[in-house]
């Protein structure tokens, strides 16, 4: 399978490593200074693209994909409030299309305990629920997008919570994300819940990038020649 990396820092880089190591091929790399390259011509022997950028160019990279006709698996956080216009886009030009807030494995196992854990304590109100999420300084939004997904899912399910916001906050509808900035920290992420007899708290650990790069290689492998628009439960098989 021919691969095209749209963004080349060190999450690009272990990528690369991980799809050369299951028998892929880099067919084009695109990196800040070179974002001219991202053409249907250069794109034209490609099967599946991985875009891992910025909050700023993630949404034109994606555009230039689907035009290109190009499957595109994205890592890329921050942009969420273009969602549903790449989405639109995607649909109208029959493009393919994974966007994931986090594509580590242990990540999206974690996902589904989360949800689990919030739907079982939804309604006992005496648990006051926060969340704490910590990255490496370099990491240019906060709160993280795993954490913003985790989040969401907890407000789907708790009644007593109503928005999340990056900030101390007084309000009792208000679900906290605390954002850490420390080196190094690959990220860890920990959602508590906390009454006044005991504490339930359920944690993710990442060692290193390993993780998120080989499940982006997962999520390509299966986009390769599909259309639509699928998450990584589809691709995990959840």
């Amino acid at each position: 399978m021919n691969i095209a990396l749209i963004g080349y820092g060190k999450m690009g880089k272990t990528i690369e490593q991980i799809a050369i190591s299951r028998g892929h091929k880099i067919s084009l790399i695109v990196d800040k200074d070179n974002l001219h390259d991202l053409t249907p011509e250069n794109l034209k022997h490609t099967d599946v693209a991985i875009e891992f950028t910025n909050p700023e160019s993630a949404v034109a990279n994606l555009t230039r994909c689907f035009e290109a006709g190009v499957p595109v698996v994205c890592g890329t956080t921050g942009w969420l409030h273009d969602k549903p216009h790449v989405e639109k886009v995607c649909a109208e030009l029959g493009g393919g299309f994974i966007y994931a807030s986090n594509f580590s494995l242990g990540v999206n196992i974690f996902f589904e305990i989360n949800k689990l854990l919030a739907r079982l304590i939804g309604n006992h109100p005496q648990y006051e629920v926060s969340i704490t999420e910590v990255h490496h300084t370099a990491k240019l939004d906060a709160p993280s997008g795993t954490a913003i997904t985790l989040a969401q899912q907890v407000l789907a399910e708790v009644p007593n919570k109503s928005r999340w916001v990056n900030q101390h906050s007084n309000n009792p509808e208000d679900l906290v994300i605390h954002s850490l900035r420390i080196d190094p920290a690959p990220g860890t992420h920990t959602v508590t819940y906390s009454s006044e007899v005991d504490d339930i708290e359920i944690k993710h650990t990442a060692h290193n990038r390993s993780g998120f790069a080989l499940g982006a290689v997962l999520a390509a492998e299966f986009l390769a020649g599909k259309k639509g628009m699928y998450t990584m439960r589809e691709v995990l098989g959840m």
